[in-house]
C-alpha cells in the first residue's frame, strides 16, 4: 500500500482533523476557526488530542495544534482561516 494514495471521493465531504492537547491555548483558537470554516464550507472536523495517542506524540508534540486535511498536513501552530477556506474550496 506504500506509494499509493487513495482518491477521495469527490462527493464526500473533506475532513479536517486537528491535533492537539488539553490546555492548549493555541489549539483552542485553532478549534475556533475550524469549526467556523468547516461550518461554512460543509467539512466535517474531527479532533485528535496527543496525550492519548503515542505516535501522534511523537509525530507532532513539537508542533501543536496541527491541522491535516483529509491525512495530509495542512499547518501547524497558526490557522489562517482564509487559508482553510481556500484549500477547502469554501
Amino acid at each position: 500500500m506504500f506509494g499509493r494514495t487513495k482518491k477521495k471521493d469527490p462527493a464526500s465531504p473533506r475532513t479536517v482533523t486537528l491535533i492537539g492537547k488539553p490546555g492548549c491555548h493555541l489549539c483552542d483558537d485553532a478549534r475556533a476557526v475550524i469549526e467556523a470554516v468547516c461550518a461554512e464550507t460543509g467539512a466535517v472536523w474531527e479532533e485528535k488530542d496527543i496525550t492519548r495517542d503515542e505516535a501522534l506524540h511523537r509525530a507532532y508534540w513539537e508542533q501543536i495544534p496541527v491541522v491535516l486535511i483529509d491525512g495530509e498536513q495542512h499547518t501547524f501552530w497558526r490557522v489562517d482561516a482564509e487559508r482553510l477556506r481556500r484549500e477547502l474550496g469554501g
